[in-house]
């Protein structure tokens, strides 16, 4: 195989990727890191003045510095939580989703399924064919590779009879009455 050379338009491309890479690499190692403390939330508007401090000793590459991993919030959302703390106990009567108790926690009960000891056992035997059809297909796929063929129509021919069986048992005519907000 032969490699392109360094003057090739692939290349070239690789080399303004390389170019933006080390641009930005240059501008976020300049960057004092106490901006990402500093950054403005969402009460103060952010400045264009340029005021920001400078790096001090502990900014320095390479040096150990006294925050921890739990300062660094470039989201400023560690201020957020701090205000909605000092807020909720000054009693500022702000609220929110999760201030609220479940009061009434027997509004909706919802029904017993039925039995299925009641159940026709024709229908029983259908969902038996349907759900255990492919799974019998699959155990003889990894288990009994010699099947004869009639054992493995059999399968097909009783979980296809099953889905004929069951779609046919779906009713017919749909109730006028119904708004749809029961299953």
């Amino acid at each position: 195989m032969n490699r392109p050379g360094p003057d090739s338009p692939d290349q070239s491309a690789n080399k303004d990727d390389d170019a933006v890479w080390l641009d930005l690499v240059a501008r976020l190692e300049s960057m004092p890191s106490s901006a990402l403390d500093d950054a403005p939330t969402a009460e103060e508007p952010a400045s264009g003045s340029g005021t920001e401090p400078g790096p001090g000793p502990d900014d320095v590459p390479g040096r150990s510095s006294s925050r921890s991993f739990q300062d660094f919030d470039p989201l400023g959302l560690s201020g957020v939580s701090q205000r909605s703390a000092a807020e909720e106990a000054a009693g500022s009567g702000a609220t929110g989703p999760r201030d609220y108790d479940v009061e009434d926690e027997n509004g909706f009960v919802p029904e017993d399924p039925p039995s299925l000891a009641g159940t026709e056992p024709l229908t029983m035997l259908a969902w038996i064919g349907a759900v255990g059809g492919p799974l019998a297909l699959l155990f003889t796929a990894m288990f009994w590779r010699s099947a004869p063929l009639l054992a493995v129509m059999g399968i097909l021919a009783t979980f296809l009879a099953s889905v004929v069986y069951l779609i046919m048992k779906l009713p017919q005519e749909k109730d006028e009455n119904d708004d749809g907000a029961r299953v």
